[in-house]
Order: structure tokens, then sequence, then C-alpha cells
């Protein structure tokens, strides 16, 4: 595969290091993707969320990123899905973003906790007005008779708020993840990919620095 130098030359190698040195992966995940946004053709906030609920068994979707900062990960949802449904018997989880275009990815894991009410109705409020009613009228996760179904319930809600607002469910929320571990991983010729790792005991704790093995 022909290796494009404007991202993977000894120069952007340097680069990533140096934010590494400076001990600040935020800075750094927002260049990558702030890059992937004009990159990647569709959703360069994908991101692969993993979640276990009381039995341990792992479970991973596809969802979307809609906000980090120095605190985390935000992602938003119905806390009735399955999702939902296992953060509240184990409120951890691991996200990771691949961008195939730049042969990049970024993965991390760590507990999570809710945004607070404040930040999770600016973010609904800025939905589409159909994306609102939706969340009103799917039950997330739960069996389905029929599409015809979904659409009646879509078109009762619909209908229940006429012209006015339609407000955030109490179902329906934003979950950060609070990450204590984030990796950094750059595609390079002959499967001898470079791997940078951010670790920390604890969410707001000091991070530490180190070069993995591919």
């Amino acid at each position: 595969m022909t290796q494009d130098p404007d991202l993977h030359d000894d120069a952007t190698l340097q680069d990533v290091e140096s934010r590494v040195a400076a001990g600040d992966p935020f800075t750094l995940f927002g260049e990558w993707l702030s890059l992937a946004e004009t990159k990647e053709p569709n959703d360069p906030n994908a991101m692969a969320l993993a979640t276990a609920g009381a039995d341990g068994l792992p479970d991973v979707r596809m969802v979307l990123l809609k906000e980090f900062d120095e605190t985390g990960f935000v992602f938003y949802t119905n806390t009735e899905s399955q999702k939902g449904r296992e953060l509240s018997e184990n409120m951890q989880a691991a996200g990771v973003l691949h961008w195939k275009s730049l042969r990049r990815q970024v993965r991390f894991r760590g507990p999570v906790e809710f945004v607070d009410d404040a930040e999770a109705d600016a973010y609904f409020a800025s939905r589409a007005r159909d994306s609102r009613i939706g969340a009103w009228a799917s039950q997330q996760s739960r069996p389905l008779e029929s599409r015809f179904a979904l659409e009646k319930a879509v078109a009762r809600e619909a209908a229940r708020f006429g012209f006015g607002e339609v407000p955030r469910p109490a179902h329906w929320t934003g979950y950060r993840i609070r990450p204590v571990y984030i990796e950094f991983w750059m595609d390079k010729p002959f499967r001898l990919h470079d791997r940078h790792v951010f670790r920390r005991d604890r969410p707001d704790g000091s991070w530490t620095t180190e070069r993995l093995y591919p």
C-alpha cells in the first residue's frame, strides 16, 4: 500500500512524539480528529463503544463521539437501551476511533459518568426536531413488532408536541468516559506500527507515557 507522505513521514512522527512528550493526549487527539474531518468521507467522529454488564460479557456497537475535552469523551443515548442498561450495572467503557483514510486509530478506556442535565439539555436542543421526536418514540433496543409500529409511534409523538418545543426525555442523556488509558496508533510499513500510550491510575491523575511494541 502506498503511504501518504503527508501523514506518515518522519516529520509527522516527530510531531506526534513531541505531543506525547508534552503529556497532553487531548491536544493530540484534537489534532488527529481535525485532520480526520478533512480526510474521512463520512462520520469522522464514529466510535466503537464497548461496554459490559454485571455478567462481564462484552458488547460493542458504533456510536458518535459528540464532545471531548480534558475531562473525557462524551456520547449520548437512551439510558434504557442495551448499552444504557449495561452501564447501569458497570459504569466503565472503552472506545476506539479508526480513521482508515489516515491509517490511524485512537483507543481509550476508563470509568463512566453522566454529563450534567444542562449539558444534556443543550445538546438535545441542538438536534434536528425529527431526531428529538424520535428519541421519544423509540424504545431503543427493545423488541419492535414492525416498522409500521415505529412509524406510528413517531407520528403519535409528533402530534403530541405539535409546533411546541420537544424537551429532552428523562431516559435520554449523555455519558462521559473518563480515560485512564489512551493509545495513539499509526500504521507503518511491514506491520511495524507506531504506538504511544498515556496511562494514569485515576481520571484526575497525572499521565505517564510509553511506547509499545506493535
